[in-house]
């Protein structure tokens, strides 16, 4: 056997785990990698900044349940990735970040870009790794590959020193691993006392996260719901496991969005989460109804009551637990008996749920100029109303008013940042869906601000033609900043809040797409049909009302205690 160089290693490990794609940006300190993969099945993606690698292998992650791989070089190269991987953290998201960092033989000389990274980035990943002998890479790469996919799925770190995987090793030295592991655990005795408790119950609620989302549980779900007749609601990467348009499927599980939520959540007397954290969405669980029985599935047994005490906490596999039910359900023969049970709950809630989005409909119908935000997400929802559109949402208030509309009709289908609300993300996951899914329609509705964050990844886009048509909410200020200073101080700072017109449309054009810019609601659409047969990276500018505070902004206002009441009262 000959020699092979670590980068080789490197390749090769990567490609047996079914990787094809690396996000990345160049740097020095992984050129072993760039050079190991010219003329490989391995293509490495590239983008202008190296958070927009990470959003990318995040949004890449989420789309296909299987860890996306960013790749970064040391020092700035690493820093710059930070924000994206708590992102992911905080979201579940599986992604392997590996980073060059200096060489060992550099150590404690100053070396260019020299950084101790690992302690940085340790609080916010599943595990660090650092390999330190070349002939070991394939086995560190198996190793964090599937430390991220297993479990609770999430973020995981690997480092590789330039002098490690720039040197060659004879081939025999070297191990090679492919392991693959796959948990479906399910208690039994448990998902029984579930039965038994559904049974004696009249107004439950079960709702699909992202749990639901990532062990597949999209058909189990769904037949849940219709043996038992009880209603469903989705959250987070859940949403779409239900398709909203289902029957039984109440949507988003959100207070905020006009709904049924708010009335389930605080009068449903038994209350399931499906892969499901109780947290700042379910105000940290005081919206949950105090007096119902609650039920948390997870896979990760320590997020089992975190916030409320849990009546039935059951560790298992969504996916498993789902199957296991139904084949119950259909043992006992008590599917009809159930459905009826639950009928005048139901109905209940599809009375409130019109009720709500009759009040919805005033501002997604408003004729207002500028246009009101939820026109624009409502414009955009219509538009984007095949079952295979994906639409990513990104920014402050934007992304609160989108959440408030979406109709989820697939899941994987509809993106957004999750509970690290981290700006930026947008472009990156609307590339990222469509450089994997070509053939269809992806759309971003983002915020004037978080456009700026990684704003000439429009040139990425142009460069690699992914037709993205990107919608602005262009109300020149940092709307969510303002709005929750003017609720809690009563004005708002203009330092900080206040940006201005910007052409966006215009840059976009001058970096070889095209560009729209929209001053009056009933025009968004006909600019959204052109834009979408454009065939090229697309910028619709439209320009939206500074006024309308949304719920985000209330809650923002919030922080630290303050007292929205009088506010309210006034509004």
């Amino acid at each position: 056997m000959g020699m092979i160089s670590g980068g080789q290693l490197a390749v090769e490990a990567l490609l047996e785990k079914g990787v094809t794609k690396v996000f990345s940006l160049s740097g020095g300190h992984i050129n072993p990698l760039y050079e190991a993969a010219e003329g490989s099945a391995l293509e490495i993606f590239t983008t202008r900044h190296e958070q927009a690698s990470v959003f990318m292998a995040e949004a890449w992650g989420m789309l296909t349940r299987k860890p996306g791989v960013a790749l970064v070089t040391a020092g700035p190269g690493f820093s710059n990735s930070i924000s994206a991987i708590a992102n992911a953290q905080m979201a579940n998201t599986p992604l392997l970040l590996i980073s060059g960092v200096v060489g060992l033989k550099a150590n404690e000389k100053l070396d260019l870009q020299d950084m101790r990274q690992l302690p940085v980035i340790e609080p916010l990943v599943k595990k660090t790794l650092r390999c330190q002998k070349t002939e070991r890479i394939a086995e560190f790469i198996d190793m964090a590959y599937r430390t991220a996919a297993s479990g609770r799925p999430g973020p995981v770190y690997l480092e590789l020193p330039i002098d490690v995987w720039a040197a060659q090793v004879d081939e025999s030295s070297v191990k090679r691993f492919n392991t693959v592991t796959e948990s479906r655990a399910v208690d039994l005795e448990k998902a029984e006392e579930l039965l038994k408790m559904l049974g004696a119950v009249e107004k439950p609620v079960f709702i699909a996260g992202s749990g639901a989302y990532y062990s597949g549980a999209e058909k189990e779900m769904v037949e849940f719901i219709e043996k038992s007749g009880a209603p469903g609601f989705t959250s987070s990467m859940g949403r779409g496991v239900i398709p909203d348009t289902h029957a039984l499927c109440f949507e988003a599980a959100s207070s905020i969005r006009p709904g049924a939520a708010s009335d389930a959540l605080t009068g449903a007397d038994l209350i399931v989460l499906l892969g499901n954290r109780i947290s700042l969405y379910y105000a940290y669980g005081d919206m949950l109804n105090p007096k119902a029985k609650l039920v948390q599935v997870d896979i990760q047994p320590e997020e089992i009551g975190r916030n409320r005490t849990i009546h039935l906490g059951i560790n298992s596999d969504i996916k498993a637990l789902l199957a296991a039910l139904n084949r119950m359900i259909s043992a006992k023969g008590n599917s009809s008996a159930l459905r009826q049970r639950f009928a005048p709950w139901v109905e209940y809630l599809k009375v409130k749920a019109k009720e709500k989005k009759s009040f919805g409909a005033l501002v997604w119908e408003s004729k207002a100029v500028p246009a009101h935000h939820m026109r624009i997400c409502a414009e955009v929802n219509r538009f984007m109303g095949r079952e295979d559109d994906l639409v990513v949402s990104d920014g402050g208030d934007t992304r609160v008013w989108m959440s408030m509309t979406r109709t989820a009709r697939r899941s994987g289908h509809y993106l957004d940042a999750g509970l690290f609300g981290c700006l930026g993300c947008g472009l990156p996951y609307a590339h990222a869906a469509k450089l994997l899914y070509p053939e269809k329609r992806v759309c971003l509705i983002t915020g004037d601000g978080s456009i700026g964050f990684n704003f000439m990844e429009f040139e990425t886009a142009i460069r690699k033609k992914l037709s993205v048509v990107t919608v602005i909410c262009n109300d020149q200020q940092w709307g969510m900043i303002r709005h929750s200073q003017e609720v809690k101080l009563g004005r708002y700072i203009k330092e900080g809040t206040e940006i201005g017109m910007v052409n966006y449309h215009k840059a976009v054009e001058a970096l070889g797409g095209k560009g729209f810019l929209v001053e009056k609601p009933d025009d968004i659409r006909p600019a959204l049909e052109e834009a979408f047969k454009a065939n090229v990276p697309v910028c619709i500018n439209v320009m939206t009302d500074p006024k309308p505070i949304s719920p985000g902004s209330i809650g923002l206002a919030m922080i630290g205690g303050v007292d929205v009441s009088k506010f309210l009262k006034g509004a």
